[in-house]
């Protein structure tokens, strides 16, 4: 049957389309991070800001949450969970990646690819809170804008 899969589908079917993409472009963003920060912790050891306590441990706790909740997305059951868990988390990491910016924009030489990755990082953290929320089917509900119907007196 040719040229079916070019039919316009419904709008639940479009949104449920797109939270699945989110869900896994997510738990393979998260997967990744979360080994980075297993098997090599030092960058960001260097971005935490020095007021967490024991931040090897934070580390090793931010990189099992991370991959934590990359399977969570993946599994119906948790997948509320974990796309609260993870929004919580980018929200709590803000003021790494602050850090983070003040330290590489205050130095002496830095790169337009340092203010451009910035100049984005930090404007997009909430947009990597609210996609959790997306993915889990939490937010930017179908059909939600609609009016209850009416009950006469």
């Amino acid at each position: 049957m040719a040229g079916t899969h070019n039919k316009v589908l419904p709008r639940t079917a479009r949104l449920e389309r797109w939270r699945v993409r989110c869900r896994l472009a997510l738990a393979g963003f998260y997967g990744l991070a979360g080994v980075l920060h297993l098997a090599v912790p030092e960058p960001f050891l260097g971005i935490t800001p020095s007021w967490v306590p024991q931040p090897e441990a934070v580390i090793a706790l931010t990189g099992v949450s991370e991959i934590a909740g990359a399977i969570g997305l993946l599994v119906p059951a948790v997948r509320t969970y974990a796309a609260v868990g993870l929004a919580l988390y980018a929200v709590g990491v803000f003021p790494a990646n602050i850090k983070h910016a003040i330290d590489a924009l205050g130095a002496t030489s830095v790169s337009p690819w340092q203010w451009l990755y910035h100049s984005l990082r930090l404007p997009l953290q909430p947009i990597l809170a609210w996609l959790p929320l997306f993915a889990a089917g939490l937010v930017w509900k179908a059909g939600r804008g609609k009016a209850p119907p009416r009950k006469l007196p």
